[in-house]
C-alpha cells in the first residue's frame, strides 16, 4: 500500500518540479531578456535603440544657453538666444518655489532613486480604469528635457516603429534618471531642472520666467508668484498668465492645494492666496530690447564669424562677452542724437511740407519714387513669389490699407498704431532723416559709444559700420595731412582763387572746376590751416594736384580707410564712400601720436562657466611721425579758432572752460550727407547725418550743412560726458609736444576789428575784402 502510494506521489513531486523549474527558466529567461533589452538600448546594439547620453555628457550636462553681452562697466546689455535661457544656482531659488514643485509634480522626490515604482503602479492601475495619470519623476523629466531623448537625433531603427518608440524613450529616461540620482544632489536636479524647463513666452529656465511674467528674480517671488510659474510646467501655452489668464489661476490653485495637501502650506494660507487675483508685470525680452541694439548687431556678426572658426555656438553656449562700450557714454550718445533728431526732423517735415523729398538734382520730385522703390524691398518679392506676374493681384495687395506700427518722434513710446497700405507706409518712412554716431578711444582703440540708427526696432540698417556714405569736407584732412607729412606747413599759402585741373582718366581727357561753397574767391593767398579750417575748395583743390591725388588715396589707406577710393582730382571733398566706422579710427591716429589704433569693441570672451576663451589686444601701427599727427592737431583745431572756421557752431555749446576740441564738418552735394568729426584731448567722435536716399534732403545750406545737422549731435553729447563726472573725462588743452617741432604752425589768422563806417565806404571796403588784397 506504502508503495503504492509512493508510486502515486512521484509524479506529482514531477510535476511539481517541473512547474518550478518552469518558473525559474522563465525568470531567468524574462530576466535575461530585461537585461539584454537595457544593455542593448543603453550601447545601441545594431544601432537599433539610438544613442543614449554619454558619460561625458552626463558629468558635463549642456542645455542650451544664451551668450550675454556686457558694458566696459559691467552692465548686461543684451543677449544672443535660440532658447532665452540663463541659469541660476539652487541657493538663488525662493524656498517656497521648490516645494512647489516638489508637491505638484513628484510629492516622492526625495524618497526615490529616480524612478517613482509606486507612480509607475499607479499609472498602470489608472490606465486599466481609463484614467491618465504621468509617472515621470521630475529627475526623468530633466533626462528628456537635457538630453532630448525623444528627438530624431536619439532615434534608431526600432525608434520609428508607433508605440515601440514610446517604449524605448521611457527605458532611456530610466536609465539617465538612475545615473543623474548617481551622480548629483538632490539639490543639484532640482536647480538643474528648473534651469532647463520651457515656461512659455520665450522664457527658458526660472531666471528668465521669473524676469518675464514678474520682472523679478527667482529667490524674490512670492508664493502665489512660485505657485503661477509651477503650473505652467504642465502646458506653458494653455496655462499662460498673459494669454489665457482663468486657466492660469485655477492651475495656480491646484499647486497651492498641493502644498496644502502634503504639509508645505497651512490650508488657510492655501485658501488665502487662491483668492488673489493674478497681477502680472510681463516683458518678453526680444533681441532689440536694450541699449546698443546696433552695437550688439555688429557684435553679433564678428562673433558668428569667430564662433565659427573656434567651434562655439553664439546663440546655445552661453558666452560671456566682454565689450569696449562704457553703459553710461552708450546712453548719453542715444539721448542726445535722439534730442537733435525729433528737433531737426520737425525741422525737415515743414522743409518739405506739401511736398515729397524725394527729388533730382533739378529740385523735381521724382516719378514713381515710391513704387519702383518698394520693388527692391522683401515684402514685394514674397508678393512677386505668390502671385508671380500677376500684377493686378500684387499691386491690390501694395494698395490695400492694414493696421500697422509704425514710428514717430510724436510721443515717448516712439510708435503709434495707423491704417495705411505697404505703399502709403513705405512712403512714410522715407520721409525720415537718420543718423549713425560713433565715439572711440584713440589711444586704447576702444569704442566707447555706437549709435547705427534713430530706432532699431523699426530702422535696423546700421549707419555706423554697415552703411557707406560720400563724407564731403571730413575727407580733406587726408589732403593736409599728405602734405604736411611731404614738407608742408601749416603756415604755408595756397592763393584762393578759380582753378581748373586737366587729367586723365581711364585714357578719357577730363576737365574739373572745383568751387568754393559760397561761390566766393577771396584771390588771397591762404594758409593752409585757415583753408582746412574754413573747407575752401579752391586751396584743397590745388593742394591735391600739387602732392597727388594718388598720395592722397595712400594716405587715407594708410589712416585706416578701408572703402574702395576714387584716385581723381576731387579724391579731398570727398566724393567716395566711406564708413562712420573708418573715419573715427582714422581721424584718432591724431592725437595718438602717428599710431593708428584699429577700432576694436570686445575685450575678452568667457564660457559659460567663466573660463576665459579669449583675449583682445589693441592693433597699432605707427604710420605717422609724431611731429605730423601734432600739426594734424593743430590743424583741426582751426575749425573753431580760424575767422570763418565751419566748426564754430561748437561755441554755442558749455564745452569751453579751458577745452581745445578739433573738428571739421562735412556736406555733400545737394547736402544729402552732413558730417562732422570732432577730436578732444581723450575722445575722437565722428556723426553722420542724411536721407536713406541720397535724393532725399534740405535744398538749402542754411539747413542742411553738417554745422547743422550733424555738429549739434556732438555738442549736446559732449556736454552730457563733462557733466557726468563719474566718467572722469575733464576739460582741457591738447597735450604740447613730445618732439622738436621744426615746421611753423602758429599762424593763426587775425582779421582787422570791425569799425563803424557810412554807407558811402561799404562798397569800397566790400570791394578790398573782394580782392583779398592783405586782409586775408
Amino acid at each position: 500500500m506504502l508503495k503504492e502510494q509512493k508510486e502515486i506521489e512521484k509524479p506529482k513531486r514531477s510535476v511539481y518540479r517541473g512547474i518550478i523549474r518552469f518558473i525559474w527558466r522563465g525568470f531567468f529567461l524574462g530576466f535575461a531578456f530585461v537585461l539584454l533589452y537595457l544593455i542593448s538600448v543603453e550601447y545601441n546594439v545594431l544601432f537599433l535603440f539610438g544613442t543614449s547620453p554619454s558619460l561625458d555628457k552626463l558629468e558635463n550636462p549642456r542645455s542650451d544657453q544664451a551668450s550675454e553681452l556686457y558694458t566696459s562697466d559691467g552692465q548686461l546689455i543684451g543677449k544672443y538666444f535660440r532658447e532665452n535661457r540663463s541659469p541660476v544656482s539652487y541657493t538663488d531659488m525662493s524656498p517656497m518655489l521648490i516645494k512647489a514643485l516638489v508637491a505638484t509634480e513628484d510629492v516622492r522626490y526625495y524618497e526615490h532613486a529616480g524612478i517613482d515604482p509606486a507612480a509607475i503602479a499607479s499609472a498602470v492601475y489608472g490606465s486599466f480604469k481609463g484614467e491618465a495619470r504621468g509617472a515621470s519623476t521630475i529627475t526623468q523629466q530633466l533626462a528628456k528635457n537635457l538630453y532630448k531623448t525623444r528627438t530624431d537625433d536619439s532615434k534608431g531603427v526600432l525608434g520609428h516603429i508607433p508605440g515601440l518608440s514610446i517604449v524605448i524613450s521611457k527605458t532611456k529616461e530610466w536609465l539617465t534618471a538612475i545615473k543623474l540620482e548617481q551622480r548629483y544632489t538632490k539639490d543639484e536636479i532640482l536647480a538643474m531642472y528648473l534651469n532647463t524647463v520651457d515656461f512659455g513666452s520665450n522664457s527658458f529656465g526660472i531666471k528668465v520666467a521669473s524676469k518675464t511674467f514678474f520682472n523679478t528674480s527667482p529667490d524674490s517671488l512670492k508664493l502665489e508668484q512660485a505657485a503661477v510659474l509651477v503650473g505652467l510646467l504642465k502646458a506653458p501655452t494653455y496655462y499662460s498668465p498673459r494669454f489665457n489668464p482663468e486657466n492660469a489661476t485655477r492651475r495656480r490653485n491646484t499647486v497651492l492645494g498641493q502644498m496644502a495637501k502634503y504639509n508645505y502650506l497651512p490650508k488657510a494660507k492655501a485658501d488665502s492666496l487662491s483668492q488673489l487675483p493674478l497681477v502680472l508685470d510681463y516683458k518678453v525680452e526680444n533681441h532689440y530690447d536694450g541699449p546698443a541694439t546696433y552695437f550688439r548687431g555688429a557684435v553679433a556678426d564678428y562673433l558668428q564669424e569667430w564662433c565659427k572658426q573656434n567651434g562655439y555656438d553664439l546663440y546655445r553656449d552661453g558666452l560671456k562677452v566682454y565689450t569696449t562700450i562704457d553703459s553710461r557714454m552708450q546712453q548719453h550718445a542715444e539721448e542726445a542724437m535722439n534730442e537733435h533728431m525729433r528737433k531737426l526732423q520737425r525741422r525737415f517735415d515743414n522743409h518739405w511740407k506739401g511736398r515729397n523729398p524725394w527729388v533730382d538734382e533739378k529740385d523735381r520730385e521724382i516719378p514713381g519714387f515710391i513704387e519702383e522703390t518698394i520693388k527692391r524691398t522683401a515684402y514685394y518679392q514674397r508678393l512677386k513669389k505668390k502671385y508671380g506676374n500677376d500684377t493686378e493681384a500684387i499691386n491690390r495687395e501694395l494698395n490695400t490699407p492694414r493696421e500697422m506700427m509704425v514710428f514717430t518722434w510724436d510721443n515717448p513710446a516712439l510708435e503709434k498704431k495707423v491704417t495705411m497700405s505697404p505703399l502709403d507706409s513705405l512712403a512714410y518712412y522715407k520721409h525720415f532723416l537718420h543718423s549713425g554716431m560713433m565715439t572711440m578711444d584713440p589711444f586704447t582703440g576702444h569704442i566707447k559709444a555706437w549709435v547705427g540708427g534713430i530706432n532699431f526696432k523699426y530702422f535696423k540698417y546700421d549707419h555706423v559700420k554697415q552703411a557707406r556714405r560720400q563724407p564731403g569736407s571730413t575727407f580733406k584732412p587726408f589732403v593736409y595731412v599728405a602734405a604736411i607729412d611731404n614738407g608742408y606747413s601749416p603756415c604755408d599759402k595756397i592763393v584762393d582763387k578759380r582753378i581748373t585741373i586737366n587729367y586723365v582718366e581711364n585714357g578719357e581727357k577730363k576737365s574739373w572746376s572745383p568751387t568754393n561753397a559760397d561761390w566766393q574767391y577771396t584771390g588771397a593767398p591762404m594758409t593752409l590751416r585757415r583753408a582746412m579750417g574754413k573747407s575752401v575748395n579752391s586751396v584743397t583743390a590745388q593742394l591735391t594736384e600739387i602732392i597727388g591725388w594718388e598720395t592722397v588715396v595712400k594716405y587715407a589707406k594708410r589712416l585706416g580707410i578701408n572703402s574702395p577710393l576714387q584716385s581723381v582730382p576731387s579724391i579731398g571733398l570727398g566724393p567716395s564712400d566711406v564708413s562712420v566706422f573708418d573715419m573715427v579710427g582714422a581721424y584718432s591716429t591724431f592725437p595718438n601720436q602717428g599710431f593708428h589704433t584699429k577700432p576694436m569693441f570686445i575685450t575678452r570672451i568667457e564660457d559659460r562657466n567663466g573660463n576665459l576663451i579669449h583675449q583682445f589686444m589693441p592693433r597699432q601701427k605707427k604710420v605717422l611721425s609724431e611731429e605730423t599727427a601734432f600739426l594734424m592737431m593743430h590743424m583741426l583745431k582751426g575749425g573753431i579758432e580760424e575767422p570763418g572756421g565751419t566748426s564754430q557752431a561748437l561755441w554755442e555749446y558749455d564745452l569751453w572752460k579751458g577745452n581745445e576740441i578739433g573738428g571739421k564738418t562735412g556736406t555733400t552735394s545737394n547736402h544729402s550727407d552732413g558730417w562732422f568729426m570732432g577730436v578732444t584731448k581723450d575722445l575722437v567722435t565722428g556723426v553722420w547725418v542724411g536721407g536713406e536716399d541720397r535724393s532725399i534732403h534740405f535744398r538749402t545750406s542754411q539747413l542742411g550743412e553738417g554745422s547743422k545737422t550733424a555738429l549739434p549731435v556732438f555738442g549736446l553729447y559732449m556736454e552730457k560726458i563733462y557733466k557726468d563726472q563719474s566718467l572722469g573725462y575733464t576739460m582741457g588743452r591738447f597735450p604740447g609736444p613730445t618732439v622738436k617741432i621744426s615746421k611753423k604752425y602758429n599762424c593763426t589768422t587775425v582779421l582787422p576789428r570791425a569799425v563803424e563806417i557810412d554807407s558811402t565806404e561799404v562798397d569800397s571796403v566790400l570791394e578790398i575784402l573782394n580782392l583779398g588784397g592783405n586782409l586775408l
